[in-house]
């Protein structure tokens, strides 16, 4: 939104009143909106589900459908929440932000919050939400098919050699698709839209601050939300950090996979390779490496059948998502060699991957296709792909083939937020310094974008999310519990070993 410059008081106040609803800065912007309905407070209630903590609560917020249009529609946002384990030591709220996009959050209180060391849980109200389009609150899909939904197919692998024109059919088909069946709410799905429901959440809870633990896509957003409401802003813990580059957003995500499946399979094959391993497949890291990459090709040429898979076949481009999915943690190591060794004895792999569902679909790409512009040049893909099978042959040219989001109807509402170093300095990064989903020169891009504003403790470890309390590094945990306690930071960036 453009800055409007108005001619009498009373249209300065309203251009005030509406740029801070849509966390946009202006000059005349109170720090505090007026009211509105969105900052009734929650009436919580007993949440549904099971494996829940007994003391998690939930209620229904409504907020604008259309951030501009404040009066008009509104859906319902789902929010959570554990209240604070000793009222008396209790000093505010800690949001966990999901990841993503397309990850819930409702149950995250009971789940990724019991994780949390007791000193926090008696100093903050633990509180979650599940996006917009998702789960319990108001939400979405494409009715894709069910063919569509594999990550087979929303994830762009080419075909054996190269060849993208399925791909592109893809596309076209899901985008097509998500336009005719998505209706208003999807299009309405962004990273600043998240970030402006969450600025409703805290008016709701009656908050002047809220402090944040966002993972993965949830550090995107946490980012967006401190560079559009710095003010609101109070113990910022971002993990496993997400690059903001305002110019490429998720299509620098996208392909930073080539650079974390990189950076990620020697511990697999360091772990494959060992004498102990429980499933060795090679001699050494490099045996690995060649097995795998030798299987790819040949279920490229043969593929396997696997009953109940999406599609029901173990080809070279499922054996490179299995890999893909595995290099998230450590605990999955084993199951791929096992998956590996099955496969080159020709036998039908056991467990098929689940397809997400629905809704998380939807809100994934309405999300990274709406957050930034994508290209359209097809045989720019194409030479893209080309190139990166050859620098990165274990992503097959993926991270930068064409997507749904080259052929997405209509362009996006919001410009992508540029992270800068204005704002309070009140932000933690944590990082593992070899993660397949958000790498460390990725993260890297963050740290360098927020500048003084942030510290970055790294971890010396593998795996992708919540490298904060689990790890086992008693370094990492101490120094973002000991922010979340007393607000003080590293003096400068740590590596913790």
């Amino acid at each position: 939104m453009r800055p409007t410059t108005g001619r009498t008081a009373a249209l300065a106040l309203a251009t005030a009143a509406t740029a801070s609803l849509l966390g946009v800065a202006s000059a005349n912007a109170t720090p505090d909106p007026p009211a509105d309905p969105t900052a009734a407070a929650p009436d919580w209630g007993a949440c549904e589900g099971t494996g829940l903590d007994p003391r998690q609560e939930c209620a229904t917020l409504k907020v604008p459908l259309d951030y501009r249009d404040p009066g008009g529609k509104r859906i319902s946002l789902a929010v959570s929440r554990i209240p604070s384990e000793r009222p008396e030591a209790r000093r505010g709220t800690l949001l966990l932000i999901p990841g993503g996009p397309g990850s819930p959050g409702l149950a995250r209180p009971s789940t990724l919050g019991k994780r949390l060391p007791k000193s926090v849980r008696d100093a903050y109200d633990i509180v979650s939400f599940d996006p917009r389009g998702l789960g319990k609150s108001t939400h979405t899909g494409c009715d894709l098919n069910p063919a569509d939904l594999s990550l087979l197919a929303s994830r762009p692998w080419p075909a054996p050699g190269g060849d993208i024109t399925r791909n592109i059919a893809t596309g076209r088909r899901i985008a097509d698709t998500c336009a005719r069946n998505g209706g208003e709410l999807l299009r309405a799905i962004s990273t600043v839209n998240e970030a402006r429901d969450i600025d409703s959440v805290r008016r709701a809870l009656g908050e002047r601050k809220l402090s944040a633990w966002g993972v993965s896509y949830g550090t995107y957003v946490g980012s967006v939300y401190a560079q559009m409401f710095p003010e609101h802003t109070d113990r910022w813990v971002l993990d496993s950090n997400d690059d903001p580059n305002p110019e490429r957003v998720e299509r620098g995500w996208l392909a930073n996979y080539a650079v974390g499946v990189e950076d990620t399979f020697p511990d697999f094959a360091r772990w494959a390779s060992a004498p102990d391993s429980p499933v060795r497949l090679a001699g050494t890291p490099d045996g690995v490496r060649r097995r795998v990459l030798d299987l790819a090709a040949r279920l490229d040429a043969k593929p396997l059948p696997w009953p109940g898979a999406n599609p029901p076949e173990l080809n070279g481009n499922a054996l490179r998502q299995s890999m893909l999915d595995a290099l998230y943690s450590r605990d999955d190591f084993e199951s791929l060699a096992r998956l590996i060794v099955d496969a080159d004895a020709g036998k039908v792999p056991a467990d098929p991957p689940a397809d997400p569902p629905q809704d998380a679909a939807a809100v994934s790409l309405a999300t990274i296709c709406n957050d930034v512009d994508w290209p359209t040049s097809l045989p720019g893909y194409a030479r893209d792909v080309a190139a990166s099978r050859k620098s990165h042959p274990l992503t097959a040219g993926m991270p930068v083939n064409v997507t749904p989001c080259a052929f997405w109807h209509g362009e996006p509402r919001d410009k992508p937020v540029r992270i800068t170093d204005q704002g309070p300095s009140n932000v933690l990064l944590v990082q593992n310094k070899r993660d397949v989903a958000t790498p460390y020169s990725g993260a890297l891009g963050l740290r360098r974008a927020f500048g003084d504003r942030a510290r970055m403790v790294g971890v010396d470890a593998m795996g992708h999310g919540a490298a904060y309390v689990a790890n086992g590094s008693g370094c990492a945990d101490r120094k973002v519990t000991d922010f979340l306690l007393t607000g003080e930071r590293p003096k400068r960036d740590v590596l913790c070993r």
